[in-house]
């Protein structure tokens, strides 16, 4: 029987803890339309998540999957396909997560040219603690540990990977099936992967940031970002797949 997207999830599990509003669903559900068109088997795939709200995401997934502790997906993920080079291996956490913590891990990750596909749930906010600034929260931006704006220039994810020749794609909750495609072309990308997923936090962040629901962010999202596909590098408001 031919798999669709949700036969990769754990539905029974569902409602998950996210928020309404929550834009992570929306990633995970463009990870498992992803798995779908191409045509994935659950048994040799295995997902890796850290702690977060993003690190919730491996627990839904109806195949292997490790949630690991805070900053560690990384190098239990490169573990995995090291003891069993045949499986294919995927991550799925946050940028607090993937990027602060876990930073240095990305780091030699990326230079090692692990082949490991890694989704990046950004949102730009320590979400599940209540809303501290993140390695990827925009200069000026207003949090509960920036009160007069973040001062703190965000990581550049995109100049890390590409240093070291990894694959770099970016989309947005609003344009799921962009995302969609950025993910399938990370996974059929032989070597380190990563997908800057922009999602949105709308309890811990966005109503901080003025925004009235979920709707508005996703809103800002497609009047923000533009699509460059085939770009050399990516602007900070540019979503795309390199070439």
């Amino acid at each position: 029987m031919a798999l669709t997207y949700l036969s990769y999830l754990k539905t029974d599990r569902f409602p998950t803890p996210w928020c309404p509003g929550c834009g992570n669903g929306l990633v995970v559900k463009a990870t498992c339309q992803a798995l779908e068109k191409l045509e994935i088997p659950k048994r040799n795939t295995v997902v890796v998540s850290g702690i977060g709200c993003a690190g919730r995401a491996a627990g839904y997934f109806d195949m292997d999957s490790v949630h690991t502790a805070h900053g560690r997906a990384v190098p239990v993920a490169e573990g995995i396909k090291g003891a069993n080079p045949k499986l294919r291996v995927l991550i799925l956490s946050g940028d607090g997560d993937l990027l602060g913590i876990g930073g240095n891990h990305l780091l030699h990750a990326s230079r090692r040219n692990t082949d490991i596909t890694v989704i990046c749930l950004n949102n730009e906010i320590y979400g599940m603690t209540g809303g501290q600034k993140s390695p990827t929260t925009p200069l000026n931006t207003m949090t509960i540990t920036s009160p007069g704006g973040n001062v703190a220039r965000p990581v550049n994810a995109q100049a890390i990977v590409k240093a070291h020749g990894g694959f770099f794609a970016r989309s947005t909750a609003y344009h799921l099936g962009h995302m969609e495609k950025c993910i399938i072309a990370a996974i059929e990308h032989k070597g380190f992967a990563f997908v800057d997923a922009r999602t949105h936090c709308i309890v811990n962040n966005g109503r901080r940031l003025g925004f009235r629901d979920s709707h508005e962010m996703l809103m800002y999202f497609k009047d923000t970002f533009t699509r460059n596909d085939g770009a050399a590098a990516l602007s900070d408001v540019e979503i795309g797949i390199p070439r």
